[in-house]
């Protein structure tokens, strides 16, 4: 037989108890075991069977993951459902998020090969761009959670605590694969030139430390709407830098009809572009809603030019007011 007695006691202490790290480990002495004793075919397909189950547990654990002790209060976990093929962005950047992805699945790949696989992103660009979407969907994509930091629980007027919140989330990073958004983070790395508060610039300093450092298996993306008043250190330390535009006309188009789908058959979409310029993808999600839910409270079944044109002109009066 393979396996000993004693290695089948081992099997059944570490699955009752979940210690799946045991677990495989007892797993492959067994397979040693059998190859020592000539039963090389069992323990190729015990090694195999570790290595599949290994990965297929690391995927279902992260998936399901939640934030425990003090974390909780620093992050909010989500499992966002959408996916690369509900991010509308124009060909460059989809090419640049497209990238991400690969390197993160290749991450193997690259490291043995003396390669890191990109994992600190800055997004930036005007509100409503896809910023936050593009995290969740880099979450959805690769099986893991989305982890927002929170800046009002981050932030301290105790320069010590906030750099100790900071170092907590890097140190979870390290230890928790997940996608870490620090959203709105124009209030954490805002320019440190003429500023007189010592502590803003520690905290700032602090961050930059930790980021440099990272070398985690998470994705730490930061997103800002002001590029302009970012502290110029912070652009070196991002191995990709993002840029996001409100959409032309052919993107504003494709995101109202993912939005509306079957509702919108007919439109003449080409008589609408011009109420669409200016606006963010937020907005035209938030104009093809209203549109949708002027024709379904009056009992219709289809969208005119006349419903899209008026919630478009809403949003326009919305943005401008």
């Amino acid at each position: 037989m393979a396996g000993t007695g004693e290695h089948f006691k081992a099997l059944v202490r570490s699955h009752a108890s979940g210690d799946d790290a045991a677990f495989y480990s007892v797993a492959l002495q067994v397979a040693a075991t059998a190859a020592r004793q000539g039963h090389h075919k069992l323990a190729a397909d015990l090694k195999s069977a570790v290595e599949t189950s290994r990965a297929s547990t690391v995927s279902k654990v992260t998936s399901i993951a939640r934030p425990r002790g003090d974390l909780a209060d620093l992050v909010i976990a989500s499992h966002p459902t959408v996916g690369l093929k509900d991010l509308v962005l124009p060909a460059e950047l989809a090419s640049q998020v497209s990238r991400i992805l690969t390197e993160q699945r290749q991450r193997k790949n690259l490291l043995d090969h003396g390669f890191e696989p990109c994992h600190r992103v800055l997004l930036e660009g005007p509100a409503g761009t896809g910023k936050t979407m593009t995290a969740g969907v880099l979450a959805h994509e690769l099986s893991l959670p989305l982890l927002s930091i929170r800046l009002d629980s981050l932030m301290s007027k105790f320069m010590g605590e906030t750099a100790s919140k900071l170092r907590m989330i890097f140190e979870a990073a390290e230890e928790q694969r997940a996608v870490y958004l620090f959203d709105e983070f124009d209030a954490l790395g805002g320019d440190r030139t003429g500023n007189d508060v010592g502590e803003a610039r520690r905290i700032l300093n602090s961050f930059l430390v930790f980021l440099e450092r990272s070398r985690s298996e998470s994705l730490i993306i930061a997103a800002t709407n002001h590029r302009s008043i970012l502290d110029k250190a912070l652009f070196r330390r991002f191995d990709m830098v993002l840029d996001y535009a409100l959409p032309d006309a052919k993107q504003g188009v494709a995101v109202m009809r993912g939005r509306l789908g079957a509702l919108a058959k007919g439109v003449r979409w080409s008589a609408l572009t011009p109420a669409m310029e200016g606006l963010s993808h937020a907005d035209l999600v938030r104009a093809s809603e209203a549109a949708a839910k002027t024709v379904i409270l009056s009992g219709g079944t289809g969208i005119t030019i006349e419903h899209l044109r008026s919630a478009l002109e809403n949003r326009q009066a919305g943005s401008l007011g």
